[in-house]
């Protein structure tokens, strides 16, 4: 194993703060990523992690030594693909991101087939989940948010703002009336969504003066997952807002109706973040331009 090799799996040890769960994402066996770092130290003549049952924990040494880590990878991968040819094709390797299922199912996917079709050998992973993922622990090399980014230690790319569309199946219009005034709120249910059950959504939001503001709902059903929430408005059980590049192809299709538009929401801003690096792999580089690219196609900027 050579010493590159070495520092790469002494990173994402550090990262994920387990030898285990490093084994894992690398592919390797676990005894095989001790007997790295063992070695490394050794070659250092320092420790670099303190293990105990429960967890792995960097030295001070070792968080020195990781920063230096990430920065000369970082400088070999650019190394690596500076003499690529000008249409990208050398591009090779694998590029880690995460978005919404929204952003995933009607921005990403139906144009990611063309642009891998352009750079034959790049891999994509790409995961669409209702939590937040942990962009340094868990390896993303970006990650697309709609909504309030409150992540510290990470660079924003802003994208753009999405609106905002209240929506209601046609049956339930058909069987509760159709909303147009905040007093018709009154008769009507909202499908609540949280990220935790168990707490209570604030309500319908509504852009007033520049400002949200929050109006109370009665609704039977709370939800905490982005499929459930469009799953329970086109099952007839309320109204929902939600980006509009989430529900738009359930409306063109006819099993959603946008309703109250003279009382929007807020627009949600689109951001890409990614974890600070000195030097960026051409490869992620190029992901991420095509992604914003991708994403300002289709939101207001």
């Amino acid at each position: 194993m050579n010493p590159l090799d070495r520092m790469q799996i002494f990173t994402r040890v550090a990262e994920l703060a387990s030898f285990t769960q490093a084994a894992q994402v690398l592919g390797i066996p676990k005894a095989s990523v001790s007997l790295a770092v063992q070695q490394l130290e050794a070659q250092l003549g320092t420790r670099l992690l303190h293990r105990t049952t429960r967890r792995v924990q960097l030295t001070q040494d070792g968080q020195a030594y990781l920063e230096r880590c990430k920065d000369l990878l970082a400088d070999v991968d650019e190394l690596q693909t500076m003499f690529h040819q000008p249409e990208g094709s050398a591009l090779r390797g694998r590029v880690r991101i995460d978005m919404s299922t929204g952003v995933a199912r009607q921005l990403v996917l139906p144009r990611l087939p063309e642009f891998l079709q352009r750079h034959p050998l790049l891999e994509v992973e790409l995961s669409s989940t209702d939590r937040r993922v942990d962009v340094v622990r868990e390896g993303f090399d970006c990650v697309i948010r709609v909504g309030p980014v409150a992540e510290a230690g990470l660079v924003a790319r802003p994208l753009g703002q999405v609106r905002v569309a209240t929506c209601a199946s046609p049956a339930y219009l058909a069987r509760m009336g159709t909303p147009h005034t905040l007093e018709d709120l009154a008769r009507h249910e909202l499908v609540h969504y949280v990220s935790t059950l168990g707490t209570r959504s604030q309500g319908f939001e509504t852009l007033e003066g520049g400002e949200p503001r929050y109006h109370p709902m009665s609704g039977r059903i709370t939800v905490n997952s982005a499929e459930a929430y469009l799953g329970a408005c086109t099952a007839g059980l309320g109204l929902i807002q939600a980006p509009l590049l989430g529900v738009q192809e359930l409306i063109d299709r006819g099993l959603l109706v946008e309703v109250m538009p003279g009382h929007p929401a807020p627009p949600m801003a689109v951001t890409l973040l990614y974890a600070h690096r000195r030097h960026l792999s051409q490869r992620v580089r190029v992901v991420m331009d095509w992604l914003a690219q991708v994403v300002q196609d289709h939101v207001g900027c």
